[in-house]
């Protein structure tokens, strides 16, 4: 529940207040950032055990200086970058000495083996009597608390025809319970710089710490007892659709839609999650209603608490407050069933001078055992920082086809399998060229190995911001609950930048060419062309010769995954 979308308030001088203090939590938000950034950088000796001449002073503009680093100025850290986008060798950075960043809270930052950064965030697990799960990381002198309920079955949960369904019941949410109106919500959170919001997956907050009791009891309220009333449902409903009806006719959004529709095909992946403008148009406050009675339930919820508290005390409380809510099961997760691997093509037709063009394929599970060799190979390939991965350098830097550009497999990666895809946004006449230059930079990094500077450069930009990701409440909340969902290790995020850390050149070839599909990809694309033209735009598959670096003696086949779908073609 976010300012401006109650309709009462309270008076001038409490709307002073609870602006004061949403930008104290906002301050806060930013000091955790500062804080944990100067950690780092702390952490950071050279041989003579100094601190870098030049430490930053925040988390704005400026990128990470990469583990082990000694510091360096603007000068010396362009003509890194510049060496890089040249292809020129980027010179080895000095190790830094073993040194460790303990937090109050228990959280750490370790420096082992001269480079790898080492996070432990600490935590709490107990199990309700409703059946939830409550996680809880206590961060003495964090200025913010959040909160972050994740209930399982989201949007796969849609019945046929009503799509867009756990998305209103999770976002319409905060707009009253059985105690209390969506204005009176509002009243009671922003005077303590509070805030709450739904989504299809549940819902989750944050307020200033001193004041982590009310958002607790406002969480448990929202969780058990929503009302949708019939008025603030029609108000959000109608706000969706105007949204609808203006991406109808936007050829991104368009088109983004109908890629995923090729890749997943009718899979309740390849639908937007918050439906269509005929889906949302059939849905009644009851609809919202039963949906929630008969999905949000104890046993599929996981609640992950971080921020200045003490964490028996949050279970007493959440224990007491949910101790009426229904228990029920776990859902039923089906084995997916997605179209086989091959050329499909799409197009969204409109009259504009820039195609949107995406290219790809089904990708992996974020469990899968190549996904840290995965992480780095997209860095290399088409996410790196900057303009230095290789697509971004050919397409963009050398031949000036767009400003937008990327690619990447890991980023989708979740407890279901996410897609490889390729973006750029062009000119009509330059579609073949964007088409083959994508084609052929996922070939060459199929064929041979990538140079050490690349790899390098990659691993150190991860190594250097990894720690950097989990410095605010809501990411760590956040992060717990998936790591309890996605059965993670204990030790996940200390495991997994050794693991960035321990990749090599043949790692990287090898997922290459496991993973990625240059000759069975789908193609979609907004602008003005048609099907057939997209088609003929698209390069001849790979001749055998030059198939033979996939043979079946150089690549493993895939071995089975739980809940994996056929990639092959199969005969009818």
């Amino acid at each position: 529940m976010r300012a401006g979308r109650r309709t009462g308030g309270p008076g001038a001088r409490d709307r002073r207040g609870a602006r004061r203090a949403r930008g104290e939590v906002a301050r806060g938000e930013r000091a955790e950032a500062r804080e944990g950034h100067a950690g780092l950088v702390r952490s950071v000796r050279g041989r003579d055990g100094e601190r870098p001449r030049r430490e930053p002073r925040g988390l704005g503009r400026r990128r990470p200086l990469a583990p082990g680093a000694r510091g360096c100025g603007a000068a010396q850290r362009g003509q890194r970058e510049g060496r890089a986008r040249r292809g020129a060798p980027v010179p080895a950075l000095r190790p830094a000495r073993r040194g460790l960043e303990s937090a109050a809270d228990g959280s750490a930052i370790v420096r082992g083996q001269g480079t790898v950064p080492r996070l432990a965030i600490n935590r709490r697990r107990y199990e309700l009597a409703c059946g939830a799960v409550l996680l809880v990381s206590a961060r003495p002198g964090s200025p913010v608390t959040s909160i972050r309920a994740t209930v399982r079955g989201g949007s796969a949960l849609d019945p046929p025809g009503k799509e867009g369904l756990a998305y209103l019941t999770g976002s319409l949410i905060d707009q009253g319970t059985q105690r209390h109106t969506e204005a009176e919500l509002a009243n009671l959170l922003e005077p303590e710089g509070g805030d709450v919001a739904g989504d299809a997956g549940g819902v989750g907050g944050s307020i200033a710490s001193g004041s982590w009791k009310l958002l607790v009891e406002v969480i448990a309220e929202l969780l058990t007892s929503p009302t949708y009333p019939h008025e603030a449902v029609a108000r959000q409903k109608e706000r969706l659709l105007a949204r609808l009806l203006v991406e109808r006719d936007d050829p991104r959004s368009q088109v983004a839609k109908l890629f995923r529709k090729l890749v997943y095909g009718e899979h309740w992946l390849g639908r937007p999650t918050y439906g269509s403008i005929e889906s949302v148009a059939r849905l009644a406050p009851k609809d919202l209603r039963a949906h929630h009675r008969a999905h949000w339930l104890g046993k599929r919820c996981v609640i992950g608490v971080c921020g200045d508290v003490d964490p028996d005390e949050v279970h007493r409380l959440l224990a007491r407050k949910l101790a009426g809510w229904k228990v029920g099961a776990l859902p039923r997760r089906e084995p997916p069933r997605f179209p086989a691997l091959g050329r499909r093509f799409g197009t969204f037709p409109a009259d504009r001078q820039q195609v949107h063009l995406y290219l790809g394929h089904l990708g992996i599970e974020r469990g899968h055992p190549n996904y840290p060799a995965l992480v780095v190979m997209d860095h290399i390939l088409g996410t790196g920082p900057g303009f230095t991965n290789r697509i971004s350098r050919r397409l963009r830097d050398e031949l000036g086809l767009a400003y937008s550009v990327s690619a990447d497999i890991h980023s989708s990666a979740s407890l279901h399998r996410g897609t490889f895809t390729a973006y750029i946004g062009t000119s009509p006449e330059h579609v073949p060229t964007a088409l083959a230059g994508f084609l052929d930079e996922i070939r060459a990094i199929q064929a041979k190995k990538v140079t050490r500077h690349e790899l390098e450069l990659a691993k150190n930009y991860l190594l250097g911001s990894f720690v950097l990701g989990f410095e605010r409440a809501s990411r760590r909340a956040t992060y717990l609950v998936a790591a309890e969902i996605q059965a993670f290790p204990a030790d996940e995020l200390t495991r997994l930048p050794q693991k960035f850390a321990a990749v090599t050149a043949d790692d990287v070839r090898r997922v290459a060419r496991e993973h990625l599909f240059p000759d069975d990809c789908c193609v979609a694309a907004s602008g003005p062309l048609t099907r057939k033209a997209l088609a003929g735009a698209m390069p001849a598959r790979a001749s055998r010769s030059q198939r033979g670096m996939r043979s079946s003696s150089a690549i493993p086949k895939r071995p089975s995954r739980r809940g994996a779908s056929p990639t092959r073609k199969t005969s009818r």
